[in-house]
């Protein structure tokens, strides 16, 4: 059986002990009592979990199984992958709420400056470039980080500290692929690509690391520093704003994340993708000024560019709402670039160059600052509303995000059996909504821990995302399941037929 869908139907067999005895036979807080009314517990488990492509490697054997590994999704693909069963036709789709979109809306926002996509290209721009990207888009991208962090610092990011990339992960996995024999640490929960990332690179070892604030989101620098001390920690990799929880950590606290990968000799990869969605209102510089507006970077704090063992990865996918260009970044020391171009030259050969040109101009010092300003009223606006609505159908936040557009929501006060995180998740697609079940961001590398014992098994990472028609369809259709649980009206969920999409 492969190893993800194996690793469900554990979760679904274990659930949360806080669980109430579910007060409809076909519909158990989970699907143990639902396998055991049919004759063959496995097959009855495949029909309601795995997709097409998992069921007919159930049933059949090749020698390519012995020869390549069938790596598990990551948790947005598995929950588009299975939506699509029942007629998601993909992103943008107008008949479905997708709050598991890991990506902002595309089109126009109020407010925002005018973005060209006239893409201008000559003869020069059809020849390969260079591994680490454009030396113009290179300088803008350090000019960036110089003008909002740095300005006055006397060490400055110069193009040798950029390297530019075909998207965030093959950034990461770059950086993946650079490190040799030693542990790199993450949080609990965190973005569910970290999983493959941290599991197929011989040269690490990954060790989690839980937080110990409120709600299990957020940890002190103190906490932080005896981990990496304690578990002999080379690198630690994190997002922050962190995904999926929209915790950050900015101000005094990133300030001393910093000075400890300094005294500590531990990199810290920051993941930073999601550095212009900030709520708070109150960011300032180090000298205690308003910014523009609200935003942060660890290369704030950095004393010495090419000394302190900070890299940061960052792009236009989430905060210039570009995801489809695949044009991203990573800015650090030196050496660390050049380490990265070396791998670069066989992982992703470099990134595309007839883009870089075209996203130069939305690097603008003015442009920047009215996209931001844009982008922060109209998220903001939609978690808001999201929240309020989660709250009215009894989905609990324990946390407010203060970045990010997701929001961490625990359904363990639903109604049986919808207070089971991939229970919940079932039910939803089946009626045109999407979300991702938090065991995904469980990050477990290699299935060391054991995934049914999770503590996020009650958890759903939520988008807003999606346009406001998508977000609205998402509250109705979830509003719908939720009254049909309470009104002991919840079909099985082998009763509802499938419509799979024509992708």
């Amino acid at each position: 059986m492969p190893p993800p869908l194996l690793l469900l139907l554990l979760l679904l067999l274990s659930p949360p002990s806080s669980a109430a005895p579910s007060p409809l036979p076909h519909a158990p807080s989970c699907l143990s009592a639902y396998a055991s009314s049919h004759q063959n517990h496995t097959q009855s488990l495949l029909d309601v979990l795995s997709t097409p492509e998992v069921r007919a490697a159930a049933k059949a054997h090749s020698n390519l199984e012995d020869i390549q590994v069938m790596l598990p999704r990551t948790g947005v693909i598995y929950a588009t992958t299975r939506a699509k069963e029942f007629g998601f036709k993909g992103a943008g789709d107008p008949d479905w709420g997708n709050l598991g979109q890991g990506a902002p809306e595309t089109t126009a926002i109020p407010n925002q400056p005018e973005r060209s996509f006239t893409i201008k290209s000559n003869e020069d721009e059809a020849e390969y470039g260079d591994v680490n990207g454009r030396a113009d888009l290179r300088d803008a991208i350090a000019g960036y980080y110089n003008r909002m962090y740095r300005d006055g610092k006397k060490s400055q990011y110069t193009r040798r500290n950029v390297a530019v990339v075909p998207g965030g992960r093959a950034g990461l996995s770059r950086l993946m692929a650079s490190l040799h024999n030693i542990n790199v640490g993450f949080f609990i929960p965190e973005y569910t690509a970290y999983t493959q990332l941290l599991s197929e690179f011989a040269g690490i070892s990954p060790v989690p690391v839980a937080h110990d604030g409120l709600h299990g989101v957020k940890t002190s620098a103190k906490h932080l520093r005896e981990q990496i001390r304690n578990q002999g920690l080379g690198a630690f990799l994190m997002s922050n704003p962190a995904n999926p929880t929209g915790t950050v950590v900015s101000g005094k606290m990133l300030k001393d994340y910093v000075d400890i990968a300094r005294e500590e000799h531990c990199m810290f990869i920051m993941d930073e993708f999601y550095s212009h969605y900030i709520y708070s209102g109150n960011e300032k510089d180090s000298r205690g000024e308003a910014r523009d507006f609200p935003t942060f970077s660890a290369a704030e704090f950095v004393d010495d560019v090419n000394v302190d063992p900070i890299v940061i990865v960052n792009g236009f996918t989430k905060n210039f709402r570009l995801p489809g260009w695949r044009v991203c970044w990573i800015v650090g020391p030196a050496h660390s670039i050049e380490v990265l171009s070396s791998i670069g030259s066989f992982m992703d050969g470099g990134p595309n160059n007839v883009l870089q040109e075209a996203a130069c101009a939305y690097l603008e010092p003015d442009f920047v600052k009215k996209d931001a300003l844009a982008l922060q009223g109209h998220f903001r606006e939609k978690r808001d509303y999201l929240l309020k609505e989660l709250k009215a159908l009894g989905i609990k936040v324990h946390k407010e995000p203060s970045g990010t557009f997701y929001i961490w929501a625990d359904v363990s006060g639903l109604p049986a059996p919808l207070n089971n995180g991939v229970v919940f998740f079932e039910y939803c697609i089946r009626h045109k909504v999407i979300a991702v079940p938090g065991i995904f961001f469980d990050v477990n590398p290699l299935q060391r821990r054991k995934f049914h014992k999770s503590p996020w098994v009650d958890h759903l990472r939520m988008s807003y995302g999606p346009a406001w028609p998508n977000l609205k369809q998402a509250v109705a259709g979830m509003k719908d399941i939720i009254e049909m649980a309470k009104a002991d009206k919840l079909p099985p969920l082998d009763s509802y037929e499938k419509t799979p999409s024509n992708e």
